[in-house]
């Protein structure tokens, strides 16, 4: 709600319903599991409700999502019978639900700690924008890589395919609670990618490819880009 360049986002309208609603939706379309909207305000917790949604409120001094949504499921599971979270951005309302269950299959088909996204780089602008994160990893199989390291910066050198990183994270339930229970580190705070906290600690990420990067809203005309793709 506090985002500076489009102050109340998540309940930006679009076409008639908040943002924060859109995205829920498209989780739910996602079929994959309980959604639920991890929030610290009223204003979302209740439009959620409205919309038929199940949003729980949790404190608002949280330094990333992760640590929110590990909260979130200490309150609706305390039993832990869940076994892998994912955690979704409440500002990208044309999400493809099927990114969703591309972020949790690299968890389902190996022993990594944490799972994500990535698409291959086409436009060369993005190559060089720092706030196109890119992420630099091995390959392990048809479109997977484990990463090694994520980076705003142009990398790997010379030839070769770049990777532009879509920060959609997938949890084992125990390497969500580890990662929120470890410091920042020097690399994740030189480049802010909270992602760089895990492997610096040793934690396996592993990264599924796919073929679309949804749209993030940010600024006033991403939000209106948002509106003409959502129009019915």
């Amino acid at each position: 709600m506090q985002a500076t360049r489009l102050p109340g986002k998540p309940l930006a309208d679009i076409h008639g319903l908040p943002m924060i609603v859109h995205v829920w939706r498209r989780a739910v379309g996602a079929h994959v599991g309980r959604v639920i909207v991890a929030t610290d305000s009223l204003e979302i917790e209740s439009a959620v409700a409205a919309a038929g949604g199940e949003a729980v409120m949790t404190r608002a001094d949280h330094a990333s999502g992760s640590d929110r949504i590990a909260e979130a499921v200490l309150k609706v599971d305390p039993d832990r019978s869940v076994q892998f979270v994912v955690n979704l951005q409440g500002d990208l309302p044309t999400l493809d639900p099927a990114l969703v269950a591309a972020s949790l299959a690299p968890l389902t088909e190996s022993g990594s700690d944490i799972a994500t996204l990535a698409a291959l780089i086409r436009e060369p602008e993005e190559a060089t924008n720092p706030n196109v994160v890119k992420v630099i990893g091995t390959p392990i199989g048809a479109g997977r890589l484990r990463a090694l390291y994520f980076t705003r910066a142009t990398a790997p050198a010379g030839e070769g395919p770049l990777y532009h990183h879509i920060g959609i994270y997938a949890y084992r339930r125990q390497a969500l609670e580890r990662f929120v229970s470890l410091m920042p580190s020097d690399l994740e705070k030189r480049e802010k990618l909270e992602q760089l906290r895990a492997l610096e600690n040793g934690m396996r990420i592993d990264v599924a490819i796919v073929d679309t990067v949804p749209l993030g809203v940010d600024t006033p005309a991403d939000l209106e880009r948002a509106r003409r793709l959502l129009a019915p």
